[in-house]
């Protein structure tokens, strides 16, 4: 299949497109790079030995995102693109909830127009809100989030759902993620975060390099086996199969929408990620317990049957793996990927 991949120079994206290329599928990239550095294609084509077309593209646009729909043909999108920290969605939700939804409802105009009926959209566990049940489950229905960025993700999937009912063969998987970690093993492409880590995994990788003084873990005294928070952690390369293998079911689903659960099925505490971290590392690691954060559940991770079942996949890296390919991306790539 031509893969149209938005947002495909990001962290999760770059990876996917690795993934997509040596499963033989061709792939063009479009991103605003507001969120990641042209430097990471030359990397992609580097390491898959393959030709990345890019179009540098605001899909908020919506005669932009036309005329690449017009000058380019597609069989199936994966959309990745869109902002993604929870806590200036809070600060900025105006900003959030117009790029996130406009730059959809672009991509989905013109795919209407164009015929693509194949979508992958890249969603997130934050919908299961703060009252489903643990392990989330794809079955539960009352989609929430307490933050604008988790908002946007409910609000694309209803979209999408509802477009997907009122079109004649367009399929669209929903992939509800939990916490993606880790890195390409080459080191060559890895999580980049602009200014101050939002995620556990790269801030310890910083505090690691030197760029950090030291970890903040946000409360002690939760009612978990440590007392620290508990998250499903799953590695990129996993995540980025599971793309893969959701493109590839898209033509064998029997109901126009389906959502899957990529995850491992596993809580990891933060002191036992940081703990793994240090076996990566081989030294310590300084750490302070400060006062929980607002927001923060105690504990959560997926239920992955379905994905397991109907999509042949599963997480197989181990949080040993995870951490040890995010020191050797930090470790080659001390500050980042390079502007150009």
């Amino acid at each position: 299949m031509r893969v149209l991949v938005s947002g495909g120079a990001g962290y999760i994206g770059s990876h996917t497109v690795l993934s997509l290329l040596a499963s033989g599928h061709d792939v063009v990239v479009v991103d605003d790079f507001s969120n990641a550095k042209p430097s990471v294609i030359g990397r992609l084509e580097a390491l898959s030995g393959k030709h990345v077309p890019v179009h540098a593209i605001d899909l908020t646009d919506a005669e932009k995102t036309e005329r690449l729909f017009d000058h380019e043909r597609f069989d199936a999108v994966v959309h990745f693109a869109g902002f993604k920290a929870v806590g200036e969605s809070v600060a900025k939700p105006l900003a959030y909830y117009r790029n996130n939804l406009d730059s959809t409802l672009s991509l989905l105009e013109a795919m209407r127009r164009h015929d693509v009926q194949r979508l992958v959209f890249s969603s997130s566990a934050t919908v299961y809100g703060e009252h489903a049940p643990v392990p989330y489950s794809e079955d539960y229905e009352h989609l929430s989030s307490s933050s604008p960025y988790g908002q946007t993700k409910v609000m694309i999937e209803r979209i999408m759902s509802d477009v997907a009912a009122a079109t004649e063969g367009l399929r669209v998987a929903l992939l509800r993620y939990f916490n993606p970690v880790g890195a390409h093993p080459s080191g060559q492409i890895g999580e980049d975060p602009q200014g101050i880590p939002n995620n556990l995994m790269p801030f310890i990788a910083q505090v690691a390099v030197g760029r950090r003084e030291r970890l903040t873990v946000f409360g002690d005294d939760y009612d978990t086996a440590d007392g620290t928070c508990e998250r499903d952690y799953l590695h990129v390369e996993d995540l980025a199969a599971g793309h893969v293998a959701a493109l590839e079911h898209l033509d064998s689903m029997v109901t126009p929408v389906r959502a899957f659960n990529l995850g491992t099925g596993t809580g990891t505490s933060v002191l036992a990620m940081l703990h793994a971290f240090e076996r990566a590392v081989g030294r310590e690691l300084p750490y302070e317990v400060g006062p929980r954060r607002a927001g923060d559940l105690p504990a959560f991770w997926a239920d992955p049957t379905r994905a397991n079942t109907e999509l042949g996949w599963r997480a197989e890296k181990s949080i040993d793996d995870m951490c040890a390919d995010t020191w050797r991306w930090q470790q080659a790539n001390p500050q980042g990927f390079p502007d150009a």
